[in-house]
């Protein structure tokens, strides 16, 4: 079964850093976690007590304790609800658990659904993740990709101001292939 900490791995260099981009919809975002999304995360309240000392926004990565707020954070909010341990395919597992932390878990799980010909309702449970698992893992992360591509599509058809960000999302979408 998948292993949850390469899958970390690949989604942290994908979000980066500490980044507070005035044309984000999601506000200040730290390693992904966004403030206007996760507000209720209680890592904020240690980077609100941060910003105060030297070194900031870099202090951050050295917190042992916020790091672990962000490794626990992304397994339950994300890991777990994709069902990451149940899908065979180490590759398979990180592409959904990648796409749930950049568009939801809905609309990640709900693609790989529609892929895999299982019932698109955006839960992942048992007969999802048997279907993914018997997939072709190559034909899966071929069509997941366009599938995700086309998705960012639709929000800078939709959201122009997006454009920006469209080319990394593009990037990220293949590069699961």
């Amino acid at each position: 079964m998948a292993d949850f900490y390469p899958a970390l791995e690949k989604v942290l260099g994908h979000e980066g850093g500490y980044v507070n981009d005035p044309g984000d919809p999601g506000g200040e975002t730290y390693k992904g976690i966004a403030r206007k999304i996760h507000g209720n995360w209680d890592g904020w309240v240690k980077i609100d007590a941060l910003k105060s000392q030297p070194l900031f926004p870099s202090s951050l990565d050295e917190d042992a304790g916020l790091q672990s707020k962000i490794e626990e954070f992304y397994r339950t909010q994300f890991w777990n609800r994709v069902k990451g341990n149940e899908i065979g395919n180490q590759e398979v597992a990180a592409s959904i658990f990648d796409f749930a932390v950049n568009a939801g878990v809905s609309t990640s799980v709900s693609l790989a659904q529609k892929i895999v010909g299982a019932t698109p309702d955006g839960i992942a449970g048992n007969e999802t993740a048997g279907k993914i698992n018997s997939f072709n893992p190559g034909h899966f992360l071929a069509a997941f990709a366009v599938a995700k591509i086309n998705r960012y599509i639709s929000i800078v058809e939709k959201r122009p101001e997006s454009r920006k960000y469209f080319y990394g999302w593009v990037c990220r979408a293949i590069s699961g292939i």
